[in-house]
């Protein structure tokens, strides 16, 4: 993994919920990660250009010393999304000469979307890595139809296990109460933040037309700063993450419609609907799914309809409530921990 536990959204999602169930099948297990907290910092800062070519060699040491002495002990080897940030599959090609290799991936990442702090080295990104691990890989996971259609391509193992939440931890403990002051929220990070830019008109208007009665919160990046809808971003911790999420009355998440977002697997609507907050997303990729026929939540395109229903939510307290226990019904049903770790569980190993 590239980073450590309960660091990267996609690792926590897709793959550490899963361990505890591998555990209980008597699976064991070495989670093996590159950055540690320091060398995040410095991996993602804008600046420290040497001290991050430092971090760069030490991970490609780490990962020479894995492939050389470790990985031949393992019967399977995990990988999600890519082992090093540069450069072709190397290390992938290694292990899999020397055990099975499972690769797991649930975003578009054969195209490019570098952080902010790393766009000087994007030239670096190998753009066929995707494709050529696949290739490489003995079972192949993802998170939906789209990056399916692109896998089988390179390799007829492939399985989707849809991005899931788990619904013991992401459940409601504030009973739904009719409050004077509407909280809309967003939560995401400081690479996807663009896309809650996507609704700054929307949400002007929103703002004008409730003034007191609404405000609005963003988790995930604290730089970010919105004078006209007097938000200040906050900082995603973990420690924090269920109680931000509980000040939350309507969650947002709008993307545009292209190829990168249809990769895209749900996880902040996922998260929204488990927590019972009415969520509206936009219609792109795997949303489709989600929220067919708008139960559960809502899929809006236009500007008009995110005004339209961010109107009847905000007006209507019985049917936010109605809407978000919708909402929770299909996570439970297709989306939970409980509902797939049989199918992660066998997928790597029967």
């Amino acid at each position: 993994m590239r980073h450590r536990p309960k660091r990267s959204p996609s690792q926590r999602y897709r793959v550490e919920q899963f361990l505890p169930y591998l555990e209980s099948k008597d699976v064991s297990y070495e989670y093996v990660f590159l950055l540690n907290k320091e060398d995040d910092k410095i991996f993602y800062s804008n600046k420290v250009f040497f001290k991050k070519i430092f971090v760069i060699l030490k991970s490609f040491f780490k990962l020479l010393y894995l492939v050389i002495f470790k990985v031949k002990k393992f019967e399977r080897a995990f990988i999600q999304k890519e082992l090093f940030f540069i450069g072709p599959p190397i290390f992938e090609k290694l292990i899999s000469k020397q055990t099975k290799l499972v690769y797991d991936f649930d975003d578009a990442i054969w195209m490019r979307d570098v952080s902010e702090g790393n766009k000087k080295f994007a030239f670096l990104k190998n753009s066929d890595k995707t494709k050529q691990i696949i290739m490489v890989a003995d079972q192949v996971i993802v998170g939906n139809e789209f990056l399916k259609k692109y896998a089988l391509k390179y390799n007829q193992k492939v399985e989707i296990i849809p991005t899931c939440v788990d619904t013991d931890k992401y459940k409601r403990s504030i009973p739904y109460s009719n409050k004077e002051n509407i909280c809309i929220g967003w939560s995401g990070s400081q690479t996807t933040i663009k896309h809650f830019d996507l609704l700054s008109e929307v949400l002007i208007d929103i703002k004008e037309k409730y003034k007191e009665k609404i405000c609005f919160k963003v988790i995930g990046d604290e730089n970010y700063y919105n004078k006209v809808l007097d938000i200040k971003g906050e900082k995603w911790k973990y420690e924090k993450e269920k109680s931000n999420l509980e000040e939350i009355d309507i969650g947002l998440m709008p993307l545009p419609n292209d190829k990168w977002s249809e990769g895209k697997c749900g996880l902040k609507g996922l998260v929204y609907m488990s927590m019972e907050i009415p969520a509206i997303l936009s219609p792109v990729g795997v949303n489709k799914d989600i929220l067919k026929n708008n139960e559960g939540g809502y899929l809006c395109l236009t500007d008009d309809e995110w005004i339209h229903t961010l109107s009847e939510l905000i007006e209507n307290f019985e049917l936010r409530k109605e809407v978000g226990i919708n909402g929770r019904n299909i996570v439970l049903n297709k989306y939970s921990i409980k509902k797939n770790k049989e199918s992660f569980y066998r997928t790597i190993f029967v």
